[in-house]
C-alpha cells in the first residue's frame, strides 16, 4: 500500500510541476476571455482524460506515431492558436450575435480540440508514457489517475487565474493578454512544426531543406492580414450598428 501511494503521488507531482507554466497552461489563462469557466472546465477535463488514456494505455505506438507525424501535429496546433488570436479581436457585440446557443453547444467542443493537439506530444504527455513504460501493467491505472489529476490541478489553477485577471483586471487588458498568448505560440509553433519537419526529412535521407525563415515570414505576414482584416471587420459592424 505504502509503495503504490509512493508511485502515485510521485507520477501526481512530476506530472503537475511539468504542466506548471507550460504552454497549455497559459493558454487557458487566455481562453478565459472567450469562454465561459464551465465551457473550459469540461472541454479540459476530457481532453486530459483522453490524451492519458493514450500515453499511458498505448505509449509505445504513440511514441511511433508521433515520432512520423508530430511536425504535422504541430502544424494544426499553430492552425488553432492563430485562429485564437485573429478571433480574440473580435468585438464583444459580435460574438453575441453570433448565438448564445451555438456557443454554449460547441465551446467544450473547442477547447478539447485545441488542449488535445497542443498537449499531443508535450513534455507532460510524455512524461506520462515514460511512467506507463517504467511501472508496467500492474500500475497502469495508478499512472494514469496520478497523471489525469496532476495535470488538470495545474490546468485548474490556470483556469483559475485568467477568471481572476477577467474579474479584477482593467477591461481589455485579458483581451490583449489573451492576443500575445495565442499569437505567440501560434508563431512558436510553426517554427517548432518546421523544425520538425526538417528532421524527420533528414532521418529519410532526403536532401530536401526546409526553408523555415521563409516559412516563418509569409506566415506572419497572413497572420497580420488576417488581424487587419478582423479589425477591419469590426470597424464596418461599428459604422453598421450606429447606422
Amino acid at each position: 500500500m505504502e509503495n503504490l501511494l509512493a508511485i502515485f503521488f510521485t507520477v501526481l507531482i512530476t506530472d503537475f510541476v511539468a504542466e506548471f507554466g507550460d504552454k497549455t497552461q497559459l493558454l487557458l489563462i487566455g481562453m478565459t476571455s472567450k469562454y465561459k469557466m464551465r465551457d473550459i472546465f469540461l472541454g479540459t477535463l476530457f481532453a486530459n482524460v483522453v490524451l492519458n488514456a493514450i500515453a499511458v494505455f498505448i505509449g509505445g505506438a504513440l511514441n511511433e506515431i508521433l515520432n512520423s507525424f508530430l511536425w504535422a501535429v504541430k502544424f494544426v496546433a499553430a492552425a488553432a492558436f492563430i485562429y485564437f488570436a485573429v478571433t480574440t479581436l473580435k468585438n464583444d457585440d459580435d460574438d453575441e450575435e453570433e448565438g448564445t446557443d451555438s456557443r454554449i453547444k460547441f465551446a467544450p467542443l473547442a477547447v478539447f480540440c485545441t488542449f488535445f493537439v497542443a498537449e499531443l506530444g508535450d513534455k507532460t504527455q510524455l512524461t506520462a508514457v515514460t511512467f506507463g513504460a517504467n511501472y508496467g501493467m500492474s500500475m497502469i491505472f495508478v499512472v494514469f489517475l496520478a497523471c489525469s489529476i496532476g495535470l488538470f490541478a495545474a490546468d485548474i489553477i490556470g483556469m483559475l487565474i485568467g477568471c481572476f485577471l477577467k474579474a479584477k483586471a482593467p477591461d481589455g487588458i485579458l483581451k490583449v493578454l489573451s492576443f500575445a498568448l495565442f499569437a505567440g505560440f501560434g508563431l512558436f509553433t510553426v517554427y517548432q512544426a518546421l523544425g520538425l519537419l526538417q528532421a524527420r526529412l533528414s532521418e529519410k535521407g532526403s536532401q530536401a531543406v526546409v526553408p523555415v525563415w521563409p516559412v516563418m515570414a509569409a506566415v506572419a505576414v497572413l497572420f497580420a492580414g488576417l488581424c487587419l482584416l478582423q479589425l477591419w471587420l469590426n470597424k464596418k459592424a461599428d459604422k453598421s450598428s450606429r447606422a
